[in-house]
């Protein structure tokens, strides 16, 4: 099968067929990969990355004053845009470490900081796809490495879902307060029952409806009864009726948030940039940003594809320049640096997500949003239960986390636990990549010098010390 990539348009045309319909085939193709799998899936697939999206945008837009209306607009396109260029559930996530920054240090690095620390990332990540390194750098780095950065995201998730759902967060300022009570409409009850109806509904991830073991009974009978009843349990859009259970209690807990709605866009305005702002920007936001956007953002992103969609897999090259042209364009204009990230992607298939229609239909809902009710929309979200949000972020996570259950050997095992332990003790993906690197490789020296034949000295002893003896 031919990749969905971004090289699509430079492919040659076959000498058997008119040139004139080389466009159409093209326009063809971008529609396949919009064509929803299953309409329920796809749309619960949908709410899959949220977990990640909201509590960041809504961090940034509180503490930096983020236009969230230009955000909403600009990462909508671009869910549009990569969905049907790949014709997978292609994330569309905020920048982690750049978010970090600002949301720590707000008074100092401020929107224009930010943007300029996305239009540097975006510029080298751009440079990298487009003279081919990128993809150069994913065939050399090891496996066992890739699976311990995911390992690492994803358990990282995982213990940020946990926090969310046991603290009372304050997203302004990026910090946990005390224990989350039992009851209310953010209390830990809620996030419970969320928890284990997802569980009860997706169960561990597998395809339910497909295993032959949900059809027959140990006697080779099938049940009807039971088979159309797992069958509407499994169905059910689990992520989509959370996320909505948690749009009603929003307004719930503050009804009059309706008052505050402004409708029509923001105002989207040229971000002003000033010497200092590009120096603060590169320095704190670009160098501890791009390690993990070239390793989480392109590398783990390729890798999980083609684990989840085979025959579908496109090249590192590709996603790199598609995540430099994001923000090469939408960072001038104040929108939130973004990149793709494997915890989305992860956590969109674990929901449902399987075509590129999936993250439009994200896209347009989050286009139509910025473009009715703009900035306002943060008042909303401002009220929606942490501890949902929590729940749909703990799934994502573990589902990244379980990419990594295909080492079969101790080695690869040894290898991606070390570059896990080091990237979550560290709190730095690129330290990780670092000891994981570094401890291939003396493993491979190891192992090349075992396989080494031996010298006479080794396989003989020393005659000369007998010849000598008395």
């Amino acid at each position: 099968m031919e990749s969905p990539g971004l090289q699509i348009p430079l492919r040659d045309t076959p000498t058997q067929t008119p040139r004139s319909s080389f466009p159409s085939n093209i326009v063809g193709r971008l529609r396949d990969n919009l064509v929803f799998r299953s309409k329920w899936a796809e749309l619960n697939g949908a709410m899959g990355d949220l977990g990640t999206y909201i509590p960041i945008v809504l961090a940034l837009t509180l503490s930096v004053d983020l236009n969230l209306g230009t955000t909403l607009i600009f990462t909508g396109i671009y869910n549009i845009v990569t969905g049907a260029i790949y014709g997978v559930p292609m994330p569309v996530q905020p920048m982690k470490s750049i978010a970090a920054v600002a949301i720590s240090n707000s008074a100092e690095f401020g929107v224009p900081e930010i943007m300029a620390a996305g239009i540097c990332t975006g510029g080298i990540l751009l440079l990298l796809g487009v003279t081919g390194l990128m993809q150069l750098v994913y065939k050399l780095i090891p496996l066992s490495v890739v699976r311990g950065i995911q390992l690492s995201q994803g358990l990282s998730f995982a213990m940020s879902a946990v926090k969310y759902i046991s603290k009372v967060q304050d997203f302004s300022k990026s910090k946990s307060g005390g224990d989350r009570h039992w009851l209310g409409l953010d209390g830990l009850v809620l996030a419970i029952v969320c928890a284990c109806f997802i569980i009860v509904v997706s169960g561990s991830g597998e395809e339910g409806s497909e295993r032959e073991g949900d059809e027959i009974s140990l006697g080779g009978s099938e049940r009807p009864g039971r088979r159309g009843l797992r069958r509407i349990i499994a169905s059910l859009p689990s992520a989509l009726m959370v996320f909505l259970l948690g749009v009603v209690l929003a307004f719930i807990r503050r009804p009059g948030v309706v008052h505050d709605f402004k409708f029509g866009p923001s105002s989207i305005e040229v971000v002003r940039f000033s010497k200092h702002a590009w120096k603060e920007g590169f320095i704190k936001g670009t160098i501890p940003q791009l390690p993990l956007s070239v390793l989480n953002s392109v590398i783990a992103v390729c890798k999980l594809s083609s684990d989840l969609f085979p025959g579908k897999g496109f090249s590192a090259s590709s996603v790199s320049v598609s995540v430099g042209v994001m923000n090469l364009v939408g960072c001038w204009f104040g929108a939130m640096p973004c990149c793709h990230g494997a915890g989305g992607l992860a956590g969109q298939y674990k929901f449902g997500g399987r075509s590129g229609g999936c993250v439009a239909l994200l896209g347009a809902a989050k286009l139509v949003l910025g473009l009715a009710v703009g900035s306002s929309l943060v008042m909303v979200l401002n009220q929606f239960p942490v501890g949902v949000l929590g729940v749909l972020l703990l799934f994502a996570g573990i589902e990244l986390a379980m990419a990594s259950r295909d080492m079969n050997t101790k080695e690869d095992s040894f290898v991606m636990l070390l570059c896990t332990a080091v990237s979550i003790t560290g709190s730095s993906a690129a330290l990780g990549f670092l000891c994981g690197i570094a401890v291939h490789l003396l493993l491979k020296l190891r192992n090349w010098h075992k396989d080494q034949p031996c010298s006479t000295i080794q396989c003989h002893g020393i005659p000369w010390r007998e010849s000598q003896d008395p």
